[in-house]
């Protein structure tokens, strides 16, 4: 008898088909499984989309997917699961998702090496004092003593997420010998210990850190979470990196503490996204920000998509999911 082949769709941006799945992994998709001839790259709630995912099992999302909404999934009626080739799934699982009990895998593992990559470079530029030393060299070649960077054994972590985990075993690994402070409310002493980490309250964190990392997820809970008082409680000459979400720092507090030359920061995110021409963020000498790219990018998206074909052919054998996600996750993914 020849086994069940299930119907896959890919759903997400036209763009973001070609990068993230070369002909190559649509060929290994398709050899498993019917994938749909034309992938679903605008709205899933109109008449283009209905055919497709009126058969549609398997469903392939990825960025600029629209939102997996009750009438979506209404037109999906033989749907039972779905693969994000990318991070997180916040965008496009919604609570109908979960009340149909489909099943979810994210990529999220394959965007997160690209991330810590990025976190840990960030945190290196900060010890080397980069971007002062690279303000000051405008004005002549610096110093030895100009070029000796900063303090930056204390690293101060802020939720230890998937990527804060990977941030903080390589920097428990560095010669460098840093010590890493871990807030982090869903983690106990054992853990922390296990960790390599000293746990400590947000202020406390903050007070002792020379870099401050966020890597905690972005939730009503976390919006402003390193306020203007949290900022103020940062020693001079402190950095600040976000990788994470721009919400859960104080903009414009943190604008005020660089523009005060107190502060330097790296930041992938910020909020509002992308900031306005002329912010201040975006003129400092002491302050980098990058237009969220520290996930997966260039040839790195295709990571991506070889970890969702990987995810749809274990789904296919009856294996367990690397990326297997639950509504119970929500609360504590970015």
């Amino acid at each position: 008898m020849t086994a069940h082949r299930p119907t896959v769709a890919l759903a997400m941006g036209a763009q973001v088909v070609a990068e993230v799945f070369p002909p190559g992994l649509r060929a290994r998709l398709g050899r498993g499984t019917r994938l749909a001839a034309a992938p679903l790259t605008g709205a899933l709630d109109g008449p283009d989309a209905a055919p497709v995912l009126a058969t549609t099992e398997i469903l392939v999302t990825g960025w600029e997917c629209p939102p997996l909404t009750r009438e979506v999934l209404a037109a999906a009626p033989r749907l039972r699961a779905v693969v994000h080739a990318a991070g997180s799934v916040r965008p496009i699982v919604t609570d109908a998702v979960w009340e149909r009990g489909l099943v979810v895998s994210s990529a999220a593992d394959a965007n997160a090496g690209p991330v810590v990559a990025f976190t840990l470079a960030a945190i290196t530029f900060a010890a080397k004092g980069a971007l002062s030393a690279a303000a000051r060299y405008a004005q002549g070649w610096p110093g030895f003593a100009e070029r000796t960077g900063a303090d930056a054994r204390v690293v101060g972590i802020i939720g230890a997420s998937r990527i804060g985990r990977r941030v903080i075993e390589a920097l428990r690994a560095d010669e460098a010998e840093y010590q890493v402070l871990l807030c982090d409310p869903y983690v106990d002493g054992a853990e922390a210990a296990r960790l390599g980490v000293e746990p400590v309250g947000l202020a406390e964190l903050c007070r002792r850190s020379s870099v401050v990392s966020v890597h905690a997820p972005q939730l009503p809970s976390t919006r402003g979470l390193l306020s203007a008082r949290m900022l103020a409680l940062m020693p001079d000459g402190g950095v600040v990196v976000n990788t994470a979400r721009g919400s859960l720092l104080d903009t414009e507090a943190l604008a005020a503490e660089c523009a005060a030359g107190r502060l330097s920061a790296y930041l992938d995110v910020t909020h509002p996204e992308p900031l306005p021409s002329g912010h201040p963020l975006l003129t400092l000498p002491n302050v980098l920000v990058t237009p969220h790219i520290a996930g997966a990018q260039g040839s790195e998206v295709r990571r991506l998509g070889l970890y969702a074909v990987e995810e749809v052919e274990r789904y296919v054998r009856g294996e367990a999911l690397r990326g297997w996600t639950e509504a119970e996750d929500m609360a504590r993914v970015a």
